[in-house]
């Protein structure tokens, strides 16, 4: 599928393109009704793309009286599994179709490369509504063991009016995380992007509906977050907030659950990831790929970014050379919608700071800085920065323990594998964790100790769409996404208790 993403193909897709920068409620593109709107930016040049609806309470008032009406009147919550499952497939398939526009979007508007959303990014989402459409038909409810006298019957029911609120990170990805899920067990959704990456989720609504997804069933309230996002959170008929985002944002939802109508949460939030190397590792080389992957992904703006390498001390010397010598010959940053290149700019302005601020602090405490760190490509007028790596890092310095969200690798050595888990399992996270070694009871003894919802070994990976994803400790709450066991946050649970003759 990427042969076909060549400088020319962007290129048409670029003048063609068309920005939907209105909201979408009740199966149509409307106005904020205050008529405000903000700006969205190209992160590699600064400069503005359109302008966007900004939705506020009184917008998401009328997307969820909208969603209310299509749940009570059925169109889409009373339809036979089968029925949604199809609708689901054809919205997943003009996912698909429209693979190139929606990837030239998030290239624009989010900074990521070009060819991580073409070839990763937005078939994700295809995959994962298609996934989950063709589980609505596969889940059967159950009869309780009881006496003859009895019939019990226990039966999924959808919860209602479902509202998400995505990161901009991985815009696209995160709907169908999402959206999959509880579309497919009958909800109706108020969905409200990033305020930083509104375009894509827009589109994808409008495909939405173009599949036959009934009006009111997905609606997009694009806006910012304290206003739009906290109008979701306290909003008094919405049944429960999926939020996927920082863990200072996800306290507040639940704050405002507690405060309006005790509505159900389901939080993925930060991880400060540990990558675990012990010394008998023979392939330095894939261990060095993956540790880069791990760190520098999507430039590090990831949540289960493995951004803590803790690695035997014997070993480090000789893995941390051959890492810089892979980041400087086969890690490219430039222009995101070159697609050669693996990173792109940071998100904006502010995040930029952020980020050489953590660098310029660890400077400034005296860590090591092995490579990188400065900001690169400042004549593009984008947000650019050189990945950083601090060896020797201790495990009470700021690099070592605060979510900087951004291109920057602490290396943080050890002698004991006691020691080795010590340090993992020193955060307040537990989202992910990556662990490299060549002996099983080595791997099953430490995977066990590891507190984080995803260990992978060997490789660094969040799974698949089979698995839950989610966090241990601050990095969670109330459910997971993807799998089978998201279906189970977005229905209650009814038991018929009948008495039989």
């Amino acid at each position: 599928m990427t042969d076909l993403l060549t400088q020319d193909a962007i290129a048409r897709q670029i003048e063609r393109l068309e920005y939907r920068h209105l909201a979408f409620i009740d199966g149509r593109f409307v106005p904020a009704r205050s008529g405000e709107t903000f700006e969205t930016l190209n992160p590699a040049t600064g400069d503005v793309l359109t302008h966007i609806a900004a939705c506020n309470a009184e917008d998401v008032d009328l997307a969820v009286q909208a969603a209310r009406r299509a749940f009570e009147a059925g169109v889409w919550s009373g339809l036979a599994p089968a029925e949604r499952k199809s609708i689901l497939q054809r919205f997943a398939d003009l996912i698909d179709a429209n693979c190139l526009e929606l990837a030239v979007l998030e290239a624009l508007e989010a900074g990521k490369p070009i060819g991580e959303c073409y070839g990763v990014d937005i078939p994700d989402t295809a995959n994962t509504i298609r996934w989950h459409a063709e589980a609505t038909d596969k889940l059967n409810d159950a009869v309780t063991p009881t006496d003859k006298s009895v019939l019990s019957l226990v039966k999924r029911e959808p919860i209602g009016v479902v509202g998400a609120v995505l990161p901009w990170n991985f815009p696209a990805m995160m709907a169908g995380w999402k959206l999959g899920p509880a579309l497919a067990t009958g909800n109706s959704v108020v969905l409200k992007p990033a305020e930083l990456t509104s375009l894509s989720t827009l589109r994808l609504a409008e495909l939405a509906h173009e599949a036959g997804i009934p009006a009111g069933v997905l609606n997009v309230v694009p806006g910012l977050g304290h206003e739009a996002g906290k109008a979701i959170g306290e909003h008094p008929d919405i049944d429960l907030v999926a939020f996927t985002g920082s863990t200072e944002v996800g306290r507040k939802f639940l704050g405002y659950s507690a405060a309006s109508n005790l509505k159900r949460v389901v939080l993925e939030c930060g991880g400060k990831n540990p990558q675990l190397v012990m010394p008998d590792v023979s392939d330095i080389g894939a261990v060095a790929s993956n540790v880069l992957a791990a760190a520098f992904w999507n430039m590090g703006e990831n949540c289960s970014a493995g951004s803590r390498l803790i690695v035997h001390r014997s070993i480090k010397d000789e893995l941390l050379d051959e890492i810089v010598r892979q980041l400087d010959t086969d890690w490219k940053t430039g222009d995101p919608l070159d697609p050669d290149v693996n990173l792109g700019a940071l998100i904006e302005k502010a995040h930029l700071d952020k980020v050489l601020a953590h660098i310029e602090r660890a400077r400034a405490d005296g860590l090591k800085l092995v490579t990188g760190g400065e900001r690169l490509r400042e004549e593009s007028g984008g947000y650019f920065v050189a990945p950083a790596i601090f060896d020797e890092v201790p495990g009470d310095a700021a690099v070592a323990r605060d979510e900087i969200f951004g291109p920057v690798l602490a290396v943080i050595p050890f002698d004991t594998e006691e020691e080795a888990i010590a340090i993992a399992n020193d955060t307040c996270y537990g989202l992910a964790a990556s662990l490299w070694s060549e002996d099983l009871n080595t791997v099953h003894r430490m995977a066990a100790a590891i507190r984080a919802g995803t260990v992978s070994v060997n490789c660094f990976s969040e799974g698949d769409i089979t698995t839950p994803f989610g966090g241990y400790k601050q990095s969670g709450f109330g459910g997971r996404d993807k799998s089978l066991y998201a279906h189970d946050q977005y229905c209650e649970l009814k038991t018929t208790w009948i008495q039989l003759a």
